[in-house]
């Protein structure tokens, strides 16, 4: 059974705790690692390598840090294959899906890569009599991200790259559920020339968490994950006098006119409603048909298309939807479904009895569609 350590000063460091998640392959229901959970004095330790790398870090002129950048980039391009069969293995989602997450996420380190223009200041002379106004821009400090398992390439890269760019060091906390894509961009990282303490990883859970959002010497959190976490995080570390972004869940609607192409617009619900298995930050879950006419044809314009999903483990040939993430998302979905139907929703196509062979024990459903659907229902809200 592989294990996943923390990534503390720049090597893999086991922690003190014993404590240990699992880690499953969800197209086969097979546990594929064991995650370390880092502890309060684990957190403390990275905190402690990156607060004592601050200043030598940040006084780095900011070209050498681009050219980090610039080869943190092409090693991600040079190890996309094994990033994207990490996320498939760990999230679920197919080869091409997570070789986009990455894409998306390289995006972010070319950007980086033009640092040395983003950092400059600005002088004008004389806003006022005999007053002249300088900005600059100055590093925060220390920096943390807590990023969630749909996009374990792609969400680190937001974070992390852009802050130690910056001239910041920085402690990756990612989600325990797919947390070997996350460590190794850490890793490529310092293979591309990060100093030691620059960027850590810890794994782990709320434990973690807390240990990172009221920790003195964390200056910055930045989160992106449901709304109920989202408001957690943003009032515990403003509560600790941290700057907080906190991204939270999306509800997206898709608004279809009397006048739309229903051919285009049921092939658009498709990629954004079950893309990824509808795991995506803006994954549009509901359509809003405008008249009953409209609602009717759209409805079978979708029924064959969900029915034609081609469904299965995403290193799979032509696979459009793998599994979900977890047993337990699974068995939510389910009991969704459940719910929709005894509040009077109409089910038009029911995806809990898929099954293929060969992943009788992976987390596979099969595309669902209710009509009918009220906002006082749960499967709405």
């Amino acid at each position: 059974m592989k294990t996943l350590d923390h990534w503390i000063g720049g090597k893999f460091a086991t922690g003190s705790s014993d404590r240990k998640g699992r880690v499953f392959n969800p197209a086969t229901g097979e546990q594929v690692a064991e995650a370390r959970l880092a502890n309060v004095a684990d957190v403390n330790a990275a905190v402690a390598v990156a607060k004592a790398a601050l200043p030598e870090w940040s006084a780095t002129p900011p070209l050498r840090r681009a050219r980090i950048m610039f080869r943190f980039n092409e090693l991600i391009l040079a190890n996309e294959q094994e990033l994207a069969e990490m996320i498939t293995n760990e999230h679920g989602k197919t080869i091409e899906d997570a070789k986009g997450d990455i894409l998306r996420g390289r995006e972010v380190v070319e950007f980086a890569c033009g640092i040395p223009h983003l950092l400059r200041g600005d002088f004008t002379e004389d806003v006022g009599t005999g007053v002249d106004a300088y900005s600059i821009r100055q590093p925060v400090g220390v920096c943390a991200g807590i990023t969630p398992f749909n996009f374990p390439a792609m969400i680190p890269l937001w974070m992390f790259p852009l802050s130690i760019a910056c001239g910041n060091t920085f402690i990756l906390k990612p989600s325990e559920r797919d947390p070997s894509c996350p460590l190794r961009l850490v890793e490529l990282a310092h293979e591309a020339g990060v100093p030691e303490g620059v960027v850590n990883m810890v794994n782990g859970d709320k434990e973690a968490v807390d240990a990172i959002l009221t920790h003195a010497d964390i200056d910055a959190v930045s989160f992106v994950g449901s709304t109920p976490v989202a408001q957690y995080i943003y009032s515990t570390a403003a509560e600790h006098g941290k700057r907080v972004q906190a991204l939270g869940g999306a509800k997206n609607h898709m608004v279809v006119m009397p006048d739309a192409d229903m051919e285009q617009a049921a092939d658009a619900l498709i990629s954004a409603g079950y893309g990824s298995a509808g795991q995506r930050c803006m994954a549009v879950s509901v359509a809003v048909a405008v008249g009953d006419d409209t609602a009717d044809a759209l409805v079978e314009k979708l029924t064959p298309k969900i029915q034609e999903l081609k469904i299965g483990p995403g290193n799979g040939d032509d696979i459009e939807m793998g599994p979900v993430v977890t047993k337990q998302a699974q068995e939510r979905i389910f009991s969704l479904i459940d719910q929709g139907e005894k509040d009077g929703a109409t089910l038009v196509v029911d995806g809990r009895g898929f099954k293929m062979q060969g992943y009788e024990n992976g987390y596979f459903m099969g595309g669902t569609l209710f009509d009918n659907v009220t906002e006082d229902m749960s499967i709405y809200r």
